[in-house]
């Protein structure tokens, strides 16, 4: 599980890296926070993974990757609203993010 969750998380950051490109200057905020939070995501899935052991620190980090999802969905939307960004793209990132953290049917 933690293998797949760690590389849809890292696909889907890089996938929102190559589609930030195309943002210009003057959208320099947007581009940032949507590639930290994308980032986030698979750095705080990795921290949670190295901190199996601890369960409150798994927890927290599990947690704090998931927030950053979140933030990337949200960022997303302004992305289609402001015109910056396809909205069948965001779509497939958005559904992306959701997956990462819905709970499973196991």
């Amino acid at each position: 599980m933690f293998i797949t969750s760690r590389s849809m998380s890292f696909d889907a950051a890089m996938a929102i890296f190559k589609l930030s490109k195309i943002f210009s200057k003057e959208r320099y905020a947007l581009t940032n926070q949507i590639r930290r939070s994308s980032r986030s995501v698979s750095a705080n899935l990795d921290k949670a993974w190295r901190k199996r052991r601890y369960e409150k620190s798994f927890i927290s980090k599990l947690s704090d990757s998931e927030g950053e999802a979140a933030e990337i969905q949200v960022w997303l939307e302004f992305a289609v609203e402001c015109g910056y960004l396809d909205a069948e793209d965001a779509r497939k990132l958005y559904s992306t993010t959701r997956i990462l953290f819905e709970p499973s049917s196991a």
